[in-house]
């Protein structure tokens, strides 16, 4: 009887410490939210050097965006064109600079409020500067990473 008891204890034991250790564990937003605005800035980056297939790599394969005067864009394959066709404007900037961050309690969704600037030049040649606020909504990756899944631009 003493080994049947032993034993249910044992098991008693090992069934509490699996069950603590399915209990998610904390998100830290705050650090969450600084590395999704650092993902943010990484993104600007590699929008500003040109590169098409490193600033494509921030949208998931789902993502819309939307941008005032212009038809929305669903899917990276409808976004690569937008990228492309851009890029080949040697007149064309782009960048972007989180201001906040928010993240979901569970650390799997975010957004950022974003100040966003294109430059280009007008048909007669002139600079144009256009401000935007930018929202953009992110989930995260299996892999940590945060993957952009809505993009809203509106004219400041």
């Amino acid at each position: 009887m003493k080994t049947f008891t032993s034993y249910r204890i044992i098991l008693i034991f090992i069934a509490i410490f699996s069950l603590s250790g399915c209990q998610n564990e904390k998100v830290n937003v705050k650090v969450e939210g600084e590395n999704l605005m650092q993902a943010s800035r990484d993104w600007s980056k590699a929008a500003e050097a040109r590169d098409v297939e490193k600033t494509l790599t921030y949208w998931s394969d789902d993502a819309i965006v939307i941008s005032a005067g212009q038809p929305e864009l669903k899917g990276k394959q409808a976004i690569r064109g937008m990228v492309e066709g851009s890029i080949k404007d040697p007149n064309f900037n782009i960048s972007w600079e989180p201001i906040s961050a928010e993240i979901s309690e569970n650390g799997d969704m975010g957004y950022l409020l974003e100040n966003s600037t294109i430059t280009m030049k007008d048909s007669t040649g002139k600079e144009t500067v256009q401000n935007f606020r930018t929202v953009t909504i992110w989930k995260k990756q299996a892999d940590g990473s945060w993957k952009n899944v809505v993009d809203v631009m509106s004219p400041k």
